[in-house]
């Protein structure tokens, strides 16, 4: 006899499987919701890019209940029920009750939530995965030797640190099979791993943050911009053994800054981008040899430059893409995009159509970042 299955559409997917895998993937979904919900505050916090790695973070998570059958409150004077009915009677909603002034506590059941604390990387991970981001290709010969210690072999003599605890028992356990009246350790035993100094090849990588703090820009642009630089760097950190990150913030002229001051300082005055450009150009050439790093630059503006500063501009930027691997713009305009393109947004355009790489995108609310984030990996992936 032949059994046919039919599974209705409509069907949540994880009603195919049994009760408790449904109650922990129902679970595990609650949680990714939760984080991406909470993807903000995490960049809400002081130096989140040079930062620890290592650091966790607490999201709010809603805790999901079976439906069950409750006895009511002994101390309730209203029920399911008031006896038997007669004909004409009329039902009605019950009446909601007033009493208690707003903002009192109570002794209703309420909604509770617990605190999952998460390592951030743990949280890249999850968003890499739906992003279904590619791999970065850092470009050919930039690989230099980096010194590494491996374990390897055993020693009778070493550091305290470095004793094999099992390797001398198993020594122990040798010696005192072939002796009468053994005792149960002897300085012959001992066993420690033993340190190799070797030379490895690594990939270094230098980003570059470069970000204009005229008065034209809002704190809601900021908080834009950070979140941004902020998740890009994650992803350029999981493909390269070293990152640097310098960070550079200008008005109508540039300074460097550390993470701290770079997303806490402000400016009055005009726009002068090409300031910005310049001053990366000279770290490239002082220090970022390109046959030795990636690099990469990430610029976060308005849009707004001064038509003057556009000749300039577009020098500085030419000369840096030839250097770089990347060059990424964004636009932070808070609310609804602007109808005609920006000064900087025609720049970046023309240096992309002549073959360097640059991309830009527009950032209007936090759901941006990931089209832009997408869009740099791809496009960095085809260069």
């Amino acid at each position: 006899m032949t059994h046919h299955i039919t599974i209705s559409v409509e069907t949540p997917w994880y009603d195919l499987f049994s009760r408790g895998s449904r109650d922990w993937l129902r679970h595990n979904e609650k949680v990714r919701e939760a984080v991406q919900q909470n993807l903000p505050n995490l960049v809400a916090g002081p130096d989140v890019i040079t930062g620890s790695q290592d650091r966790t973070v607490q999201v709010p998570v809603k805790l999901l209940e079976h439906a069950r059958f409750r006895l009511s409150d002994a101390s309730s004077q209203s029920s399911a029920g008031q006896g038997r009915g007669k004909p004409g009677d009329v039902l009605r909603q019950a009446q909601p009750d007033m009493g208690g002034d707003e903002g009192e506590g109570g002794n209703n059941d309420g909604e509770v939530k617990m605190l999952l604390e998460f390592k951030v990387d743990d949280i890249i991970d999850w968003l890499w995965e739906e992003l279904q981001l590619p791999d970065l290709q850092p470009k050919r010969n930039t690989a230099i030797n980096d010194d590494e210690y491996v374990r390897e072999g055993w020693d009778k003599h070493g550091a305290r640190a470095r004793l094999d605890r099992r390797r001398t028992v198993k020594e122990a356990v040798k010696r005192r099979a072939t002796q009468v009246n053994p005792v149960p350790f002897t300085n012959e035993d001992l066993r420690f791993k033993q340190l190799v100094h070797r030379r490895k090849p690594a990939t270094n990588a230098v980003v570059i943050f470069a970000l204009d703090v005229s008065a034209s820009m809002t704190d809601a642009e900021r908080k834009l911009a950070k979140s941004f630089f902020f998740f890009v760097l994650q992803g350029i950190r999981r493909r390269y053994g070293k990152v640097e990150t310098r960070f550079i913030a200008h008005t109508t002229q540039a300074w460097e800054f550390n993470e701290h001051e770079f997303f806490n300082v402000s400016g009055t005055g005009g726009t002068g981008a090409s300031t910005a450009f310049k001053l990366a150009l000279e770290m490239i050439d002082a220090e970022y040899d390109p046959s030795q790093y990636n690099g990469y630059l990430f610029y976060a503006s308005d849009g707004e430059n001064f038509t003057e500063d556009r000749a300039a501009a577009t020098d500085y930027l030419s000369r840096l893409g030839k250097l770089l691997n990347y060059i990424g713009y964004v636009e932070t305009v808070p609310g609804s995009p602007r109808t005609s393109e920006t000064e900087m947004k025609m720049l970046c355009g023309e240096i992309e159509r002549s073959g360097a790489p640059v991309g830009s995108s527009i950032l209007t609310r936090h759901e941006d970042v990931w089209k832009a984030i997408r869009k740099f990996f791809v496009q960095e992936q085809t260069e």
